[in-house]
């Protein structure tokens, strides 16, 4: 029987599987949004132009006039202040000299149309701004707009050193932020990056270029999975200090070689070339485990790892392609710092791994039977990232590139490049030349 409890209970049930309209559009968080930042410091003043599209400004209740909902011109200067304030200013910080300004005013806020193109230049965008307002019956749906906004900061001198912190991921699923720097002399600097990169200097100094990229080193080698699989291979046989010296020295001295050269565009611009040395990778991890298994040569081993360090400093470059643009005029300076971080994250791995590795084949298993067994892992482990980043790179298409004076000079720049790692080869030859003889004539070696 269909009782007024039964009748209840299926309402709620309903209601749990149709729960109604969907959130209201104000609330839903746009997948792309572009930010527009020119800053520019003048005298005693600091100003900052901001452009952000009104449907990132979440929870702004805005004033609408009709049922299409068009933005009320005429009553929304108060909502556009209050979401300007809300998702911009409380979410950048400006810094002069290290030293954060907490002091800012916004002369001015402007509802701009779609088609807008202010921002093409830093006059064109302050005249627009400081302009006159859209009449107020103009026709634009609230999140189908733009807001365009002017900071002012008091600064001590437009000399100083300048920094933000661009905190914007909020605003969006994606959030990409392109950024305007005018100093009083030079050229203007432009970056753009997504999501929240945390403090970014406008004109670092050499020491503020070497300590960020120094630190981006030592936390990438150590976020990187797959270069520390291929350096955890190199160390199972060879925990020496001496064959370890001279297999990291290879691999450190290659992969800088490749790493600047493609900073400086000597590597293939191609789409193919990033999955080619991703599966290149790949396959090094599934090497250099197979031969741990077989049976490794130090000799052999310290020439293997040279080549494959080219590879990985390829790598290491795609780390780099975003982030180069903060290196300012530095850019020599910020990667060999990088280098320097990864230099420090791989003795800090060393020196936790040499010491785990010793007491596990002195106390737990043999050393042979170890090396085979972990290897093995890492061969299986590396063998499929390489079968599925080989299956990524198949879908490109190789061309022959044509022979013109652009391919000539892509062919003396590689030339050049071998001959520097073919020097680069002979000195570390030489050196593990020395260091054998040296090795085998010591008090130590011949007690023995």
């Amino acid at each position: 029987m269909f009782t007024k409890r039964n009748l209840v209970v299926f309402l709620l049930f309903a209601c749990a599987l149709f729960p109604g309209p969907p959130i209201a559009e104000a609330h839903e968080i746009p997948a792309d949004v572009t930010v527009h930042l020119f800053i520019k410091p003048e005298g005693q003043r600091l100003r900052m132009l901001a452009r952000v599209p009104l449907a990132a400004l979440r929870d702004i209740d805005f004033p609408k006039r009709g049922p299409e909902a068009y933005l009320d011109l005429g009553r929304a200067e108060f909502s556009l202040r209050n979401g300007a304030q809300l998702w911009l200013g409380n979410n950048i910080d400006i810094f002069e000299n290290g030293r954060r300004i907490t002091e800012v005013s916004m002369p001015a806020v402007r509802a701009s149309i779609l088609s807008d193109r202010s921002v093409v230049s830093y006059e064109e965008a302050l005249a627009h701004v400081t302009g006159p307002p859209l009449p107020p019956e103009t026709t634009m749906v609230w999140n189908q707009g733009l807001l365009d906004v002017l900071f002012e900061y008091p600064i001590q001198s437009d000399r100083s050193s300048f920094s933000i912190n661009p905190a914007l991921a909020r605003l969006g699923i994606r959030t990409v932020t392109v950024i305007r720097f005018l100093p009083p002399d030079g050229p203007v600097r432009a970056l753009q990056f997504g999501g929240d990169p945390g403090l970014i200097h406008l004109e670092p100094s050499w020491y503020q270029a070497a300590f960020q990229f120094t630190r981006l080193g030592f936390e990438h080698i150590l976020d990187g999975t797959d270069h520390l699989l291929f350096l955890f291979c190199l160390v199972i046989p060879f925990r020496k200090l001496g064959p370890l010296i001279r297999v990291v020295t290879a691999f450190t001295l290659a992969h800088s070689v490749t790493l600047i050269a493609s900073a400086y565009n000597m590597a293939p611009g191609a789409l193919w070339f990033p999955p080619l040395v991703e599966t290149l990778i790949a396959m090094s991890i599934v090497y250099m485990s197979l031969e741990n298994i077989a049976g490794s040569n130090l000799h052999r081993r310290w020439m293997i790892t040279f080549g494959f360090g080219l590879v990985h400093g390829f790598g290491f470059s795609f780390a780099l392609r975003e982030t180069l643009q903060f290196a300012g005029s530095y850019m020599l300076t910020s990667l060999l710092s990088f280098n320097i971080g990864v230099e420090l994250g791989q003795l800090l791995v060393l020196v936790i791994l040499i010491p785990v590795l010793e007491l596990l084949f002195r106390r737990v298993v043999e050393e042979r039977v170890g090396t085979i067994m972990m290897s093995a892992i890492v061969a299986h482990t590396g063998w499929h990232w390489m079968t599925e980043r080989w299956s990524i790179l198949r879908r490109f298409e190789f061309q022959v590139p044509a022979l013109d004076a652009a391919f000539l000079v892509v062919l003396i720049r590689w030339v050049m490049l071998l001959i520097v790692v073919g020097g680069l080869m002979w000195g570390v030859s030489s050196l593990a030349a020395v260091y054998d003889r040296s090795y085998i004539s010591s008090p130590r070696s011949s007690k023995r």
